[in-house]
């Protein structure tokens, strides 16, 4: 076997670049603490939830082998992720470049925690999150599973607050259940990441998060300013023509007399029909009244029964054919192209998972 350096088991040395050169990284030393304070900080940045330390990317690397068993804990306390508004995807080793982009990785990378401070991205986190919930939760690294629950608290933490968007949540933390449960009696810790106890606390977390969803109660704010009622009837048609949800719909027609009414119109769920389904799929599910008219409203929920609806999001993410770069649409990143919006792709939640899929 021939001789690698001072243990043929080591990976090698960090380097870093420096005003004098090349240095070699020494994670522990005190005297690389004080070089790094004088270094100049790029995009990849890593932050923890109190934003106290700041690391460079290399010695992240070299820190995430050496990392503690409280990595692995579940206290939200202690995460760690990247706030990055782009990332390079690669599928495969070049001559420059070594290793490939995992979902996880990209998961970790990509500046989730601050999205769902967006109402623009909100919607999209949630639905990504659902999806990896419901199939691709155990193909997460051990980092990105802890950061999952991390912006998931987050995310829960927020509706609690402000009493918005609860129905996503609600489908999203059922869905987790579901899958937590499956793994933990049906699968096993064979294929978790961590101790099997953890997973358990995890479970018991996302049932306490239903609990406290559940027993949410939406207080009516007293204010002497106009309220919805207060629109004319055809303002309030045109906000419900709006909405791209039924359920959304129903909600809404909820809230007074006036609203009820105007959520049972026909034509409404008729367009709404006409937006997510087409024609043939309204010919296997027609639903007719005594009368022969169709009815609109219970044909929308049974075909959303049988095929997926479209989704519609503020601001998504984006993907450069000619970069291989992933990105959020607002923020933008340094494209080579002539045309960049020409090389421009909207990443759906599905199609973010379908990209890691080798």
């Amino acid at each position: 076997m021939p001789f690698l350096g001072q243990d043929w088991r080591s990976p090698g040395w960090s380097w870093m670049k420096t005003e004098d050169g090349w240095k070699r990284c020494d994670a522990w030393s005190q005297e690389l603490e004080g070089e790094n304070s004088q270094c100049d900080i790029g995009h990849g940045i890593i932050l923890n939830s109190e934003d106290e330390e700041i690391f460079s990317n290399e010695e992240h690397e070299f820190a995430s082998k050496k990392r503690k068993k409280d990595h692995f804990r579940n206290d939200t306390n202690t995460q760690c992720f990247y706030r990055e508004n782009w990332i390079y995807v690669h599928k495969e080793s070049t001559r420059e470049r070594h290793g490939y982009c995992t979902l996880g990785e990209a998961f970790n990378r990509l500046d989730f925690s601050s999205a769902i401070q967006d109402i623009r991205r909100f919607n999209y986190v949630v639905r990504l999150l659902q999806l990896i919930a419901k199939s691709q939760l155990t193909s997460l690294s051990g980092v990105a599973q802890k950061n999952y629950f991390n912006i998931l608290d987050k995310i829960v933490q927020k509706v609690l607050g402000d009493h918005q968007n609860p129905r996503l949540i609600k489908d999203l933390l059922q869905d987790l259940s579901s899958t937590l449960c499956i793994l933990i009696r049906g699968v096993g810790k064979s294929v978790l990441v961590g101790n099997i106890n953890i997973w358990i606390c995890r479970l018991e977390t996302v049932l306490r998060w239903q609990q406290q969803l559940q027993n949410l109660q939406m207080t009516e704010q007293v204010d002497s300013g106009l309220t919805l009622s207060d629109l004319p009837v055809h303002m309030l048609s045109n906000i419900l023509y709006r909405f791209s949800d039924g359920w959304d719909i129903v909600t809404l027609g909820q809230v007074t007399p006036t609203l009820s009414a105007l959520s049972e119109d026909r034509q409404l769920w008729k367009k709404l029909c006409q937006y997510h389904f087409g024609e043939k799929q309204f010919c296997r599910h027609l639903i007719l009244s005594e009368k022969g008219h169709v009815e609109w409203k219970l044909m929308y929920f049974a075909l959303q029964k049988h095929y997926p609806t479209k989704e519609q999001y503020g601001d998504t993410l984006h993907f450069c054919r000619h970069c291989s770069i992933l990105f959020w649409k607002d923020s933008g990143h340094p494209c080579t192209a002539a045309d960049p919006d020409s090389c421009f792709t909207p990443v759906s939640p599905q199609h973010f998972i379908d990209l890691f899929k080798y």
